[in-house]
């Protein structure tokens, strides 16, 4: 019995069909992991603007909700929404900022708890996507805006 080797035009033994396919595995992971990891990181990065987004609303919905009682302080209004932030890992007061305003006239209100009752008070807590949120491929500006703004009636 004669073992028969297959050999090309020049006179070279031919590669089998399985040490040619060597490095396609190499080839294909190096054309799809930065894919991958772009999606991946997009994932992070919009997950965390859209949960920001949700706390700064959450935190001009709980200080209007304390704006709105009649024996509240303007500190406390201000606390409430300083708490809901802290709680979702923004302590530093500098990188939003919380205004309350009379929704009739306009008119910035100084202190809360001296506004009328029937009084349309209107909260609004603002911040940008570069202060408190994740950016690791920087698809979301860092000038993106990101407020929250909730109306209510003073009891």
């Amino acid at each position: 019995m004669t073992k028969r080797t297959d050999t090309l035009a020049a006179g070279r033994p031919a590669i089998p069909a399985r040490r040619r396919r060597r490095g396609n595995g190499v080839l294909e992971a190096a054309l799809v992991l930065p894919v991958l990891l772009s999606l991946s990181m997009g994932m992070v990065e919009f997950g965390q603007f859209f949960y920001m987004k949700h706390t700064i609303q959450a935190a001009s919905r709980d200080a209007a909700r304390t704006a709105i009682l009649s024996s509240v302080t303007h500190a406390q209004a201000q606390a409430a929404a300083t708490s809901t932030m802290n709680a979702a890992g923004v302590s530093d007061t500098t990188k939003y900022s919380v205004t309350f305003v009379n929704a009739s006239g306009g008119a910035t209100i100084a202190d809360v708890g001296t506004a009328a009752k029937g009084t349309s008070i209107k909260v609004t807590v603002s911040s940008t996507a570069g202060q408190i949120s994740v950016r690791p491929l920087g698809v979301i500006t860092a000038n993106r805006p990101i407020v929250g703004i909730t109306t209510m009636i003073k009891e």
